[in-house]
């Protein structure tokens, strides 16, 4: 008997979410050899300090738009509901494999949401900071007190957003069949009905 399938992200969905993940190495790893004197050697992958430092602006502003495209297909399934409280709740024996106790739940999980959400407010912040000590385009238009303050903030979001998406790449390992959706586009009925019950009623009409 054939396994059937649900499409969950069409190609452009797709696309998009690997252009950022890309993005998000490439300005990440730049980032990184600034970050501290250990770690400049990362800069010789852009070319050198000189080239790494260019670069790595242009690299995240990229990576914010390529985001935001996809934030705007998707936000309004992010929204956060008095029902993910319930499953907030309950992860804990979630955590502890036990999911009896887990409230239905659409597209996304409680999860899922908040990982959207810290992902969209990391990324603003790091965009709104980088103006401030983006050098020679925008740094002197600053204070110098402002732009010590964005490096702090920029640094801090910069962490939030790689611990985020450490957790989100985790999840989505962790989660058996979950892979596929990214990489091919479908999840299997059983993936959805396990997982995502209320959107695999929507999406099959059942």
């Amino acid at each position: 008997m054939a396994i059937k399938l649900l499409q969950r992200y069409n190609d452009g969905e797709r696309m998009n979410h690997w252009a950022i993940a890309l993005l998000f190495f490439a300005a990440g790893l730049s980032g990184l050899a600034f970050f501290h004197p250990s770690l400049f050697f990362l800069s010789t992958l852009f070319g050198g300090g000189v080239w790494a430092r260019i670069l790595h602006p242009f690299l995240g502003l990229a990576m914010v738009l390529m985001f935001t495209l996809l934030a705007l297909r998707l936000w309004r399934e992010n929204v956060l509901t008095a029902a993910d409280a319930e499953w907030v709740r309950h992860s804990r024996d979630m955590l502890n494999g036990d999911k009896s106790k887990m409230p239905p739940v659409g597209k996304y999980n409680a999860g899922q949401k908040v990982v959207f959400w810290v992902m969209c407010l990391s990324l603003l912040v790091l965009l709104l900071t980088g103006f401030a000590f983006w050098q020679p385009w925008f740094a002197n238009s600053f204070p110098i007190l402002v732009r010590r303050i964005a490096v702090v903030l920029h640094a801090a979001a910069a962490v939030a957003l790689v611990l985020t998406t450490i957790i989100h790449v985790y999840a989505a390992i962790w989660v058996k069949g979950t892979v596929r959706a990214m990489t091919r586009g479908t999840v299997t009925e059983g993936w959805a009905k396990t997982n995502h019950p209320l959107w695999h009623k929507e999406v099959s009409g059942r």
